[in-house]
């Protein structure tokens, strides 16, 4: 048996299943296309999770697309990040062209055109229906990555929440924020909380505030508020297909924290609220991270805690995520190990630091009898990746560089009038579009603060009010004791004397005569 024989017989033992797949291409050995060679990912595997990782230029977009346009026609929901806002056309069927018709020929498939059904969201409001969640749903942790608080500063904003739990204060939006640091640090609450939680410095407390207004200037601070958006929305159908929810932050993308984050906060959100399911044939969801090394730039320890934590409990909820970025390295080991699912697009090795990441790269992949990893991995073309999942039993096939399948729906964004008219169109956008204010914290605290006011103001008035007729008593108490002292006593008998001598002038007269007068003459 041949090399080739040998490897296609390999791949098929790896890949080939009676289960539902998603059908990724077929493998390539010495640089020939072998069609027979089938690279498919179980669709019961999903849910232990994975990366697509890559350069720039290499791919990752239109693989994420291929994944999503697979997983939809399986009945999966699909929750996907657009950083550059140019995914919307899975909305609609592709164009046929000579190059897609070749490359579905080698690939031993057939080329049709097919459009998806498609949510569209945004942060701001502006690019889709608007997300939301509330201050309380976020929480410390996430917030504090949010604002790049230290850890002083975050342990000070944990404090906040604990309060708000313990009060029942709800913590809707930033003002509802703003107003319980407040109310602790330099309002009536700083002495409440000396015993239980400790002081809040002006300092600290001033830093959090800039933190709150700098993210307000910037405009978005309408993600924080109600109606926050409800996850069931994204685990939704139509005509049997999944729908495909994206979250256009073309708008927002030079705050990457905000969104990064903001998806975190959904899938811990998730984990929360959907029951337990154990082992499925097909997930409930798959969520793609895309830029996903934004999410773990500069994190703290709590928060990288928290991540690890939602993607070791969340797969036996039903839910799959993916990890998209340049380097498996922007990924922490503690989380890389949980994914399952790898594929890997070309990498370069232009610096020292490249050639570092493609061995430590290389180190992560099953050993091959059929490929030089390292080659393998600076040569691929675009649209081409080293690939290694889970087979149906949970073990890790054989190792394939792949070429993988096209689109079959538009490649690029919609057009602005079919994008606004899609838009505009949804039942979500209505549903989301207008913000609502209920009684939150805000509400409450400004009352419990204007009636302290006012109790204070009332003592004052009080005390001023009871002063003078203190002050009476006490003059007509002092000067009582002094006109009964001895010497007082004395004295008025003295000027008692005079006065009676200036009254009988001779008897006066002889007597300051003989004591020589008051001033001796």
């Amino acid at each position: 048996m041949s090399q080739k024989e040998d490897f296609v017989a390999a791949i098929q033992k790896s890949y080939n299943t009676a289960q539902p797949v998603i059908h990724l291409g077929s493998a390539i050995l010495h640089g020939e296309i072998i069609g027979e060679a089938r690279v498919n990912l179980p669709l019961r595997m999903m849910n232990r999770h994975g990366l697509v990782a890559g350069a720039t230029g290499s791919g990752k977009t239109r693989t994420l697309q291929v994944f999503a346009e697979q997983l939809s026609a399986a009945g999966v929901p699909v929750f996907m990040s657009d950083i550059k806002g140019d995914l919307s056309g899975i909305a609609q069927p592709g164009k046929a062209s000579a190059m897609l018709e070749e490359r579905s020929r080698v690939l031993g498939t057939v080329f049709e055109p097919r459009g998806y059904p498609v949510e569209l969201y945004s942060l701001s409001g502006e690019k889709g229906a608007q997300m939301r969640a509330t201050v309380l749903e976020f929480g410390p942790i996430l917030l504090s990555k949010i604002f790049e608080l230290n850890e002083t500063q975050a342990g000070v904003l944990a404090i906040l929440f604990k309060y708000a739990d313990d009060k029942d204060l709800p913590m809707v939006d930033l003002n509802d924020l703003k107003k319980v640091l407040n109310y602790l640090s330099d309002g009536p609450g700083a002495a409440e909380i000396k015993a239980d939680y400790g002081t809040i410095s002006s300092a600290t407390a001033g830093t959090i505030l800039r933190k709150i207004v700098a993210l307000e200037q910037q405009g978005v601070s309408t993600i924080f508020g109600e109606r926050s958006f409800d996850i069931d929305d994204l685990i939704n159908k139509v005509d049997g297909q999944g729908v495909i929810s994206l979250l256009n932050v073309s708008d927002v993308q030079d705050k990457p924290a905000l969104f990064s984050t903001f998806m975190l906060s959904l899938l811990a959100e998730i984990y929360q609220k959907l029951p337990e399911a154990g082992d499925l044939d097909k997930p409930k969801l798959v969520f793609f991270l895309d830029e996903a090394h934004l999410l773990f730039k500069d994190a703290p320890r709590a928060f990288l805690d928290q991540i690890e934590q939602v993607v070791r409990l969340i797969r036996s909820k039903g839910v799959g995520i993916f990890f998209c970025t340049q380097m498996a390295q922007d990924i922490p080991v503690s989380v890389l190990s949980q994914l399952g699912n790898r594929v890997q697009h070309v990498l370069r090795a232009f610096t020292p630091q490249d050639a570092d990441a493609l061995k430590q790269t290389v180190k992560t992949y099953p050993k091959s009898n059929f490929y030089t990893i390292d080659q393998v991995l600076t040569t691929l073309g675009i649209g081409q990746a080293l690939i290694t999942v889970l087979n149906e039993k949970g073990i890790p096939t054989e190792v394939a560089a792949t070429h993988l399948l096209p689109p079959t729906s538009v490649m690029g964004p919609m057009t602005q009038a079919d994008y606004d008219k899609h838009v505009t169109s949804s039942d979500l956008y209505l549903k989301y579009k207008d913000p609502v204010d209920p009684e939150s914290a805000y509400e409450i605290l400004t009352r419990r603060m204007e009636d302290h006011a006012k109790t204070a103001a009332a003592q004052q008035e009080e005390k001023a009010t009871s002063k003078p007729a203190g002050r009476v008593r006490e003059e007509k108490s002092v000067i009582s004791e002094a006109l009964n002292s001895p010497l007082a006593k004395q004295i008025g008998r003295e000027v008692v004397r005079g006065v009676f001598g200036m009254l009988f002038g001779k008897s006066t007269g002889s007597t300051r005569k003989k004591s020589g007068g008051l001033f001796g003459f």
